[in-house]
């Protein structure tokens, strides 16, 4: 792949092990990230949901069990109201969700997902849950809980969102 860093060059000016930790750690989070979600995807689509993408799992996630309104999805996922709309349409046209009125504001639409949103969401976290054993198995399960422990304590609070897109532009 063209567009791949290779995180193991460093660069010869400055103290090599410096280089080799500092900097690459986003880049490691962000691959180990990635990494898990496109296997789930890969997963899913085996699994009868071949045209969800990463997006649409976290607007799911946002509508959550019990339905939320384009602006409450909005809201969580730090995205436009319009964008958030437009991925709502899709993920209705899909299958995943649907619109309905709010029996208590006529005015507002409340989106819930449907069983095959349920479905998807209910197997990703199995899959989930299989990836994250693969890891236990390469790592040790408690290598695992100290970098899981080790996120925790270092994320703050209100950092911990959906709002990827806020900042990949």
């Amino acid at each position: 792949m063209d567009n791949m860093v290779d995180v193991h060059k460093v660069n010869q000016v400055v103290d090599a092990d410096k280089v080799r930790r500092a900097p690459v750690l986003p880049l490691l989070l962000f691959a180990g990230f990635r990494t898990l979600i496109d296997r789930m995807h890969a997963e899913l689509a085996k699994q009868g949901h071949p045209d969800l993408r990463p997006a649409y799992g976290f607007a799911m996630q946002a509508v959550g069990l019990h339905g939320a309104t384009a602006g409450e999805v909005a809201g969580r996922l730090g995205i436009s109201k319009q964008a958030a709309g437009k991925t709502i349409d899709r993920l209705t046209a899909l299958g995943y969700a649907t619109r309905a009125q709010d029996p208590a504001d006529a005015r507002r639409k409340l989106i819930h997902l449907t069983p095959h949103g349920l479905d998807c969401l209910s197997r990703s976290v199995a899959i989930f849950d299989r990836l994250r054993t693969e890891w236990i198995t390469a790592l040790g399960e408690q290598r695992l809980e100290e970098m899981e422990d080790g996120l925790h304590a270092v994320i703050p609070a209100e950092a911990f969102r959906l709002d990827i897109a806020g900042w990949l532009g």
